[in-house]
Formats: C-alpha cells, sequence, structure tokens
C-alpha cells in the first residue's frame, strides 16, 4: 500500500501564499508586480511595450523633406507615384525638422552646409534616424581628391548614419531597400536604460 498524500504526521502544515495585495495609495513592491503577473500569465499574454513601439515607429517613419544633389531626384522619384514610398509608410515628408524622425540625406555635402545639416538634425527629436544616399555622402565620392578642400567627405564625420545606400545617384528601389533594412533595425532596437 502506498501512503496517502498529505504532510507527514506531526510536520505542521504550511500554509498557501498569500495572493498579492496592494494597498489603496501605497505603492506595489516588486514582489507584489512579479506575484501580479505569475497570476495573469496563463490568461494574459504581455507583449512588451517596447516592441509595440518600436514596430509602429518603423511602420510611421516620417522623413525631412530635405536634397543636397542630385540624390535628391532619385529621392522625389521614390516618394512619387511610381514607387509610392506610402506603401512602406514613409511616404509623408515633413517641411520642419521638429516634425520629422528620418533624415535623408540626399547628394554631396559641401563644408559649408555640414554645420546646417547638424542644426537640423539636433532639431530633429528622438528617436531619430538618418539615412546616407549616394557615394557623396557617404564618402565624398567623385570629389575626394588629396587637397580638396570644399567637400565634406562622409556624413558620418559629423553626424551619426543608420543606413547607407551606395550608388552614383542610387535607383529609387536601392533607396526603397534601404529604408526596408533601416525599417528591421528599427523593430530590432532596444532603448538604453539609464543607470
Amino acid at each position: 500500500m502506498t501512503p496517502p498524500e498529505g504532510p507527514e504526521p506531526g510536520a505542521a502544515a504550511v500554509p498557501p501564499a498569500a495572493p498579492a495585495r496592494v494597498l489603496p495609495g501605497a505603492a506595489p513592491t516588486d514582489r507584489a508586480l512579479e506575484r501580479l503577473a505569475e497570476d495573469a500569465s496563463p490568461w494574459v499574454r504581455l507583449a512588451m511595450v517596447e516592441d509595440v513601439l518600436n514596430l509602429a515607429r518603423a511602420n510611421s517613419l516620417w522623413p525631412l523633406t530635405f536634397g543636397l544633389a542630385c540624390c535628391a531626384i532619385e529621392m522625389m522619384a521614390a516618394g512619387a507615384s511610381r514607387y509610392d514610398l506610402d506603401r512602406f509608410g514613409v511616404g509623408l515628408f515633413r517641411p520642419s525638422p521638429r516634425q520629422a524622425d528620418l533624415m535623408i540625406l540626399a547628394g554631396t555635402i559641401s563644408r559649408k552646409m555640414a554645420p546646417v545639416i547638424r542644426t537640423l538634425w539636433d532639431q530633429m527629436p528622438g528617436p531619430k534616424w538618418a539615412i546616407a544616399m549616394g557615394g557623396c555622402t557617404i564618402s565624398g565620392g567623385p570629389f575626394k581628391y588629396p587637397g580638396e578642400y570644399a567637400i565634406s567627405e562622409g556624413a558620418e564625420k559629423f553626424m551619426p548614419i543608420d543606413v547607407h545606400v551606395p550608388g552614383c545617384p542610387p535607383r529609387p528601389e536601392a533607396l526603397i531597400a534601404g529604408i526596408l533594412k533601416l525599417q528591421e533595425k528599427i523593430k530590432g532596437q532596444r532603448l538604453e536604460r539609464a543607470g
């Protein structure tokens, strides 16, 4: 015969853990929040808020209306009806840096223009992203030679760049591929915690 299940004779019975309770007006403790999450896990599946926000950010990019040289013509073509950036959630070009979260640097950057671009970048609210479009924006392009004094040899010298789109000029399809790559990057981002 098998012995009946239950506490051993003479052992003190252990009461079940009390449910997590939060008193009105009191801040919940970490332990109480952990218990609440454990209790709700069979019925509620919680997605990380950050993942949902990143998905929304990736699919609703608002680029700054901003072009520097010949690559800007290709950027405009990508936003037109034939290629239609609206399909990817990027079609709403904004006139103000305070309304934009994506800067597409399209064209040759002169040394006089670099501080202006940096000022526009600083005026954009975070989180923000940048795409360098074309050989001139990435590395100076055909204007890079010894003793050159007027052209900035790449946008990364004065601001962070998330995606590079090579070409001279890159076709609209290449810009769309760069935007899709940026969207993948945004969806996988984690915000850095202070502290």
